[in-house]
């Protein structure tokens, strides 16, 4: 770079403090939106992640409800809800603000490499996620609920019925009837939970909504599985956070080539080391200790190194740093002929 572009460069310490001062203030003004939305669909937020729980307790035939032992732990939770929502949107803002600050000092070959890894990470971090809310989560949960469920299950006497002695029989609904007269009393399926209506619909004349009232009914255990909401909404985001990162390795398979401390040629050397260490880092990750959960994330984060192999091969840094924008480009990166043995060899 010419002497004078390095000095038009320069800014005193003062006009960077100043500088960082006004990337704060923007990146923090740019979330107050952000935060607001987050508010604002909270509840439906809220609802969504405590879904597979449900689903998990209601395949167990226990209530499908979650416990709040103080009064703020429902509204604490709905906040936490929020504002990772906010963190996670407004991320990208917050890191163009932090770029913007730090680009003016970065030569031409530097920034590419960052507009190269920062959609890659930011689109591996929502697979992880992904990956943990629809295929890790409902496999946790299920062995969770169903371990718990089958631990000293009571031995129920049984006996005949004593003379004269009928059992009443509860109609068995899917859903509630829409109109159910007064003093009604089913079982809903869905809910599963006795339910009974204190008011009809239409007393008095006038159009009202029938008042009902249940209680759920769950099958016999000794351990009753009753759930707080904030525990379970801090145990699924600190799942999310841990995928997000485990889920990073391509990026830095990248970062590890570029700086020359691996090769492609020794990554597949010691393929049989990379299995083992995605099999010991499923196990970690995974909160439950089953094999099937370990393998069922071990599957992915191996398929995730090879990606990186695979992108280590065809963006090696002197390309990067060239630029490979348009289609020219990708034609340069077409064109290039895989190492052979012997170039391999080289490497090493």
């Amino acid at each position: 770079m010419p002497r004078e572009e390095i000095k038009q460069k320069i800014m005193p310490f003062g006009e960077h403090l100043e500088e960082l001062r006004r990337r704060l203030i923007l990146a923090l003004l740019g979330t107050v939106p952000i935060l607001v939305l987050s508010l604002a669909f909270g509840r439906t937020a809220l609802q969504f992640i405590v879904r597979p729980i449900q689903a998990a307790l209601h395949r167990a035939d226990l209530a499908s409800v979650l416990q709040a032992t103080s009064p703020l732990e429902t509204f604490g939770s709905y906040l936490k809800v929020s504002l990772t929502i906010t963190i996670l949107v407004g991320l990208p803002w917050m890191l163009l603000q932090l770029w913007l600050f730090v680009a003016p000092g970065l030569y031409a070959s530097e920034k590419r490499f960052a507009y190269l890894l920062a959609p890659m990470s930011m689109v591996l971090s929502i697979l992880g996620m992904a990956f943990c809310y629809w295929v890790m989560l409902p496999v946790a949960l299920a062995f969770f609920v169903n371990f718990g469920s089958t631990i000293a299950q009571p031995v129920v006497a049984t006996a005949p019925l004593p003379a004269g002695v009928v059992l009443p029989v509860l109609p068995l609904l899917d859903a509630d009837p829409t109109d159910p007269p007064e003093h009604g009393l089913w079982f809903n399926n869905e809910l599963r939970e006795l339910r009974y209506c204190v008011h009809g619909a239409g007393e008095g004349g006038g159009d009202v909504r029938p008042v009902i009232v249940g209680v759920p009914l769950v099958s016999a255990s000794a351990i009753a599985q009753q759930y707080r909401v904030s525990e379970y909404v801090g145990f699924l985001l600190s799942m999310s956070i841990a995928f997000a990162l485990a889920f990073q390795m391509p990026v830095v398979v990248l970062l590890l080539g570029w700086a020359n401390i691996i090769t492609p040629a020794v990554m597949r050397k010691y393929r049989r080391h990379a299995i083992f260490a995605c099999a010991a880092a499923a196990a970690i990750i995974t909160p439950t200790p089953d094999p099937f959960n370990m393998f069922l994330l071990a599957g992915p984060l191996y398929a995730l190194y090879e990606v990186g192999l695979l992108l280590l091969r065809v963006l090696p840094a002197s390309l990067v740093a060239e630029g490979f924008g348009g289609w020219k480009g990708l034609s340069r990166i077409l064109r290039r002929r895989p190492k052979t043995a012997e170039s391999d060899a080289g490497d090493q």
